[in-house]
């Protein structure tokens, strides 16, 4: 199976044609201000006009409000929102019931104990991204987690391998992991926010190395 690949935070038209390019299924936009790689409703559904149709655009929202959520959807029309804050299972539920949008819900693995408690979810969200514990950001803080928590979990849903990936050490992740779904951002980055087309390349070639 051909690794499934999405490359988060993107900003620019020329780094969505890089992306296109190198073969991603994915690309997101980050609706959140506190976040270097944030993009307005408005600008976000400027450069979705620019992804082809074989290439899922995922809308990033963080806690937002319904007023935010459902703007989001009318203006920018994503394929997939990924839910990165700290959104209950009702609230995606609802979101995906009344909008027909796939859900998708990022945790950040701590440890075991996150991995369990995130059976809550199941039922209500079509797929979990593992990303790093939160920090100053929820995401896109550029730091692995441990690798190993995944190691025997019985998922019960598809599920995405995120958290400090970059061209350097995606293939090691997924051997480690067995993750067929990958996501980047900040490790593909030259500053916080600006994406390196050659990154983006390089790192969708070595996740389909293996």
């Amino acid at each position: 199976m051909t690794t499934q690949i999405k490359i988060c935070g993107l900003s620019t038209p020329e780094t969505i044609e890089a992306a296109v390019a190198a073969g991603v299924t994915h690309v997101g936009f980050v609706h959140f201000d506190k976040s270097p790689r944030h993009v307005t409703l408005e600008r976000a559904a400027e450069l979705r006009k620019l992804v082809p149709p074989e290439v899922k655009t995922v809308l990033l929202l963080t806690n937002a409000d319904v007023t935010t959520t459902g703007t989001g959807i009318e203006k920018v029309k994503p394929d997939i929102i990924q839910f990165h804050g700290n959104e209950t299972p009702e609230w995606i539920k609802l979101v995906r019931e009344k909008t027909g949008v796939e859900g998708w819900k990022a945790l950040g693995l701590r440890d075991a104990g996150t991995l369990k408690r995130s059976s809550k979810y199941v039922g209500s969200i079509d797929r979990f991204l593992f990303d790093a514990p939160a920090k100053a950001l929820p995401g896109g803080n550029g730091e692995t987690f441990r690798w190993d928590l995944l190691n025997g979990h019985k998922h019960q849903l598809p599920w995405i391998l995120a958290g400090g990936l970059n061209p350097d050490n995606v293939a090691e992740a997924i051997a480690a992991t067995g993750a067929d779904f990958v996501d980047a951002s900040s490790g593909l980055e030259s500053a916080p926010g600006v994406k390196d087309v050659d990154k983006i390349a390089a790192f969708c070639k070595a996740a389909r190395s293996l």
